[in-house]
């Protein structure tokens, strides 16, 4: 015996009919404290500070990173060979 039951609600009127909390205001406030943070945090915001504090100290410029990715690419041996 299968038997099919098909509500047809929106998720306010089952939250309502569960009695479930209404949480959207709250998650509204969060939602606006987490942007202002965030665009506060974005004045202080300087990619290449970020950037050089997540490398070893032998590739802090712009110059050795593309060194050391050229190196491993093995593209500009050849280069240096016609030289």
């Amino acid at each position: 015996m299968k038997l099919n039951i098909e509500i047809d609600t929106t998720p306010e009127e089952l939250r309502k009919f569960l009695g479930l909390p209404d949480v959207q205001p709250v998650q509204q406030e969060l939602m606006e404290k987490a942007r202002e943070k965030i665009l506060a945090a974005m004045d202080n915001y300087d990619p290449i500070k970020l950037m050089s504090a997540l490398l070893p100290e032998g590739m802090r410029s712009v110059e050795e990173m593309q060194k050391a990715f050229w190196g491993l690419t093995g593209v500009g041996k050849d280069q240096k060979k016609d030289d």
